[in-house]
């Protein structure tokens, strides 16, 4: 014990003065690791989606703070004891570092407060929380890089007029990933679909459902399971159709009966346009036509033009059959049949087949 203050009371004081320091910083980040992981549990309980998200991103930015303000006094230690100029580098430097743990708390919270509002009960649309979270994000880093930079003994004024100069250079190098980066902020303003999206497009082949809108490609994931990349510079150039915010489905179909059923024709109509107005998956509100149509080669056509309440594909199907099967039994109930291919030989005189020789001389 006496060796030990022996060696505390002598030059070697402030060896164990910044081992101190260190010892009482790995208390305290011990200390609020516990104290925000309890506390953290608590709030997940409330319905507001951001006291969480911010007591969840406290402890490792503020781990990070804490070490670097240690260090930083037990530097200052050393630099009081041994006059080593190389210690006063640890200012500038607690300085960065204390300015990123803040834009990395910034981040964390906004990254966690995103991933709540996606999970949340109430409905929210994906696209514009990935689009004001990514903003947000992108703001807070840039931001802290130019405080940094300040910090750090740089003049942002030269970094900015370098970025003026360097900007145009830069636009011709990279135009097709700055082309990009807008065409993913139009999307994200004009909204012309979401994540989850089925779309399609008649000038290229593209057709599947949205997974990701990124800031330079939107992935799509085709009707057989490959993941498409699209620049989003190309929906700029092109027409693009969303069926997944159509507000009914259609059924349009011909139906042709024979000619010897003319005069159950009308009878026909009238009783499918009766059950198509009585259908509960029929929407009575849209298009309902039900009319004789033309005379084909080989059928008397009507048509039946109408659509159905839901926008569910399978669903669709369901009614879609339901339909038609009860046109058939319609059809078949009036006795009437429908119609195929068919065709009829006419002779001129029939005679000449009744006496083979009559014309032989």
């Amino acid at each position: 014990m006496s060796e030990i203050q022996n060696f505390i009371t002598k030059e070697n004081t402030y060896i164990f003065q910044a081992f101190l320091v260190i010892f009482i910083a790995l208390i305290v980040d011990l200390i609020q690791k516990r104290v925000f992981k309890g506390l953290s549990k608590k709030v997940e309980k409330t319905r507001n989606k951001w006291d969480d998200a911010i007591l969840i991103s406290i402890p490792r930015p503020l781990s990070l703070i804490i070490w670097a303000a240690s260090i930083t006094f037990s530097a200052e230690i050393f630099q009081k004891e041994t006059g080593a100029v190389i210690f006063e580098a640890f200012h500038p430097l607690r300085n960065a570092i204390i300015i990123a743990s803040l834009a990395w708390f910034i981040i964390l919270s906004i990254k966690k407060t995103e991933e709540n509002y996606l999970k949340s009960e109430e409905k929210y649309d994906p696209t514009t929380v990935f689009a004001v979270s990514k903003l947000a994000r992108i703001s807070a880093g840039i931001t802290a890089a130019l405080m940094i930079l300040q910090t750090l003994g740089l003049s942002i004024s030269g970094v900015l007029a370098f970025g003026g100069v360097g900007g145009i250079a830069i636009g011709f190098a990279a135009k097709d990933l700055l082309s990009n980066f807008f065409g993913g902020l139009f999307i994200y303003l004009d909204r012309p679909f979401a994540i989850g999206d089925w779309v399609r497009s008649p000038d290229r082949e593209i057709e599947g459902t949205v997974e990701n809108i990124g800031w330079r490609v939107t992935r799509i994931r085709t009707f057989d399971k490959r993941p498409l990349y699209i620049p989003n510079s190309v929906f700029s150039q092109i027409a693009v159709e969303n069926p997944s915010r159509m507000s009914n489905r259609r059924i349009k179909e011909t139906i042709g009966i024979r000619y010897d059923d003319a005069s159950k024709m009308e009878t026909i109509i009238n009783q499918v346009k009766e059950m198509l107005q009585n259908h509960p998956d029929i929407d009575t509100n849209k298009t309902l036509i039900v009319n004789f149509n033309s005379f084909a080669s080989s059928s008397l056509d009507f048509f039946i033009y109408t659509f159905t309440k839901t926008t569910d594909w399978i669903k669709f199907h369901n009614v879609k059959q339901d339909v038609l099967l009860k046109i058939i039994k319609i059809i078949e109930k009036n006795g009437a049949e429908f119609a195929f291919p068919t065709s009829t030989l006419h002779l001129a005189n029939e005679e000449i087949f009744k006496s083979p020789d009559s014309n032989i001389k």
